[in-house]
């Protein structure tokens, strides 16, 4: 609940931001929320098969993998939801990750890999994650906060290439007016960046309290950190840092990035967190 409390602040701080910026700058907000809507929509009606082909997903039937597919469904039956589609990548990274703009389009991807390396429970705990993720449709909530972030980011390039050009400069040549122009252009794409990977960490923990939810706390705990060894082991090669925040790990090697900049909270602080609804009544079944 605090984690969907956090993420609508966090989008109105945006849409705050936004609506600050050009209130101060003149600029009709609508212009740059819709150059920023247009490569999103894309995305939002598109980037799962986009997604699924780059990784080279294969769609399994039932008869293929019975075993994924009832846990699958069985997981699905307890969410609520359309029982989501299944795909095998094949690749010895260990991950999973969901997408679909909605339950009815969801698709459950899981690698060879994390087949491998996990037993059914730890299984059970992420395939429970990753339908969480489609029950609270993150994928249209990381798209109108992309929206939103990429607005803000056309405005300070407007900003910028106006400041080359001479717009908006009178003859007086307001000192202050330039600072706060050249602040702007460097910290505004900074600010929507940080908060677009703030969103993304928050929907990792609610996504995680699903996991607990629709299967045990314990298991998705013991699956994060096989996980966080299994990726550090096999990282993937190929692929786009772009789709790091759909995985239920990143994916590819982690240098030193700074926390404000992770698209995923810590391993660490998921499985704390995890062990303490495993105290709580209401997460075992």
């Amino acid at each position: 609940m605090m984690s969907t409390v956090k993420v609508l602040l966090l989008m109105a701080l945006l849409t705050g931001m936004i609506y600050g910026i050009c209130f101060m700058l003149g600029f009709p907000p609508i212009f740059a929320i819709l150059l920023a809507l247009i490569p999103n929509l894309i995305s939002y009606f598109y980037s799962d098969k986009i997604v699924l082909a780059s990784y080279g997903a294969k769609m399994v039937e039932e008869s293929e993998a019975p075993n994924l597919h009832r846990i699958v469904e069985s997981i699905a039956n307890r969410a609520n939801i359309q029982k989501p589609k299944v795909a095998i990548i094949n690749t010895d990274t260990p991950n999973a990750f969901a997408t679909g703009r909605s339950p009815k389009n969801g698709v459950v991807a899981v690698t060879t890999g994390i087949l491998q390396l996990l037993n059914e429970q730890e299984l059970e705990g992420v395939l429970a994650h990753e339908i969480g993720h489609i029950k609270h449709r993150d994928i249209l909530i990381g798209t109108i906060v992309a929206t939103m972030a990429g607005a803000i980011m056309y405005i300070a390039n407007f900003l910028q290439w106006g400041m080359l050009f001479g717009y908006g400069r009178d003859d007086d040549g307001n000192p202050m007016q330039i600072v706060a122009s050249l602040l702007f252009v460097i910290l505004a794409p900074i600010a929507a960046m940080v908060i677009q990977f703030a969103v993304s960490r928050q929907n990792e923990f609610t996504a995680d309290e699903s996991g607990a939810k629709y299967s045990n706390p314990i298991y998705l705990a013991n699956a994060l950190t096989k996980l966080e060894k299994g990726v550090k082991y096999h990282p993937l090669k190929n692929g786009s840092p772009a789709t790091a925040h759909m995985f239920i790990i990143n994916p590819f090697k982690a240098g030193n990035v700074a926390r404000l900049f992770s698209t995923h909270p810590s391993t660490e602080e998921r499985v704390k967190r995890l062990m303490e609804m495993a105290s709580n009544p209401k997460y075992l079944r």
